[in-house]
């Protein structure tokens, strides 16, 4: 059975206009930094006594951390590093010749929402049904998907460099109190074993985590893929998806997000495809907007909308 990258190079021997959203998911997760026991401060001189005293009790030592480490040492520690650095957005502008001479360095889509554009698309998630949390940056990103998966349950996660860039993919190659369905699928050598279980259990996972490419101002969600895997967990599969989506991703409508998917999201994903797999690129094989929760499970799509600029 061919493998992925040899049916994407077919794809573009075919077609070379096909483009996409690759789903071959991140790897995953990593422990936060420990840090470092303080040190005892001295030990105070004794007071001179009039008269005899019993002897005092021993004095616990006092920590004598400068408050600007202490500062430091809780923001290394709100959420795990990104082990993906070079297939950020940044990263991919310089290292990709292609994505380089395409003028998307600059372009409006790579930029945070105005508050006012925020609000706006917050409350149409929320009009459409959508429960929606609000995180202020990476690190409230990272904690509050984190309190948003119970013990115990199967995890996925679709290919996001929003995942990436909060931490969480890193952290999920840690111990987690979670079954890291992604991090079987991977270990599975065989292809056609693997492919089996991205269709099977890599899909009907409890807690499927992604991103999406564009979030209109009314409240819909747009993205796409390559293989089926994702758009597939997200639209059926999964028991629950949680969205990670930052405010760059929002659009004006469902017009102007198939616009930003096609000409911004997809030169991106062909670039970072290009240095992962080796292939020629990426192809928007399957598109799928979300306009309101399932009516058998309104409660199935959560999102985490994130007040400043993540992925691509």
């Amino acid at each position: 059975m061919p493998s992925l990258i040899s049916r994407v190079k077919n794809i573009f021997k075919s077609n070379s206009k096909d483009h996409v959203s690759q789903t071959n998911a991140a790897h995953t997760a990593a422990s936060a930094p420990t840090r470092s026991a303080p040190a005892p401060a001295p030990a105070p001189a004794p007071r001179p006594a009039a008269r005899p005293a019993a002897p005092a009790a021993p004095v616990a030592a006092a920590a004598a951390i400068p408050a600007v480490t202490v500062t430091q040492t809780r923001a290394a520690a709100t959420h795990p590093k990104n082990e993906h650095e070079k297939h950020t957005r940044a990263a991919l502008l310089k290292s990709d010749a292609q994505l380089a001479a395409s003028g998307l360095a600059n372009s409006p889509y790579s930029q945070p929402a105005s508050q006012e554009r925020f609000q706006t698309a917050k409350a149409g998630l929320e009009a459409k049904g959508f429960k929606v949390h609000v995180a202020q940056n990476k690190s409230e990103a990272f904690n509050t998907l984190k309190s948003l998966i119970p013990k115990g349950a199967s995890v996925n996660n679709a290919h996001s460099t929003t995942l990436e860039e909060i931490g969480f993919i890193t952290y999920l190659k840690g111990e987690t109190e979670w079954d890291n369905v992604h991090a079987a699928i991977l270990a599975e050598t065989d292809r056609a074993k693997q492919a089996e279980l991205r269709r099977t259990k890599g899909s009907t996972v409890d807690y499927y985590l992604t991103s999406m490419a564009a979030v209109t101002e009314n409240g819909e969600m747009a993205h796409g893929d390559l293989s089926g895997s994702k758009v597939g967990g997200v639209a059926f599969g999964a028991g629950n998806v949680i969205v990670i989506v930052g405010s760059n991703k929002i659009v004006k409508d469902l017009d102007e997000a198939e616009k930003r998917t096609r000409e911004f999201a997809l030169p991106f994903e062909s670039a970072r495809s290009r240095d992962a797999y080796g292939v020629p690129g990426s192809a928007l094989v399957h598109y799928e907007t979300i306009a309101n929760p399932s009516p058998f499970n309104t409660n199935r799509v959560q999102v985490v909308l994130v007040n400043e600029a993540l992925g691509f």
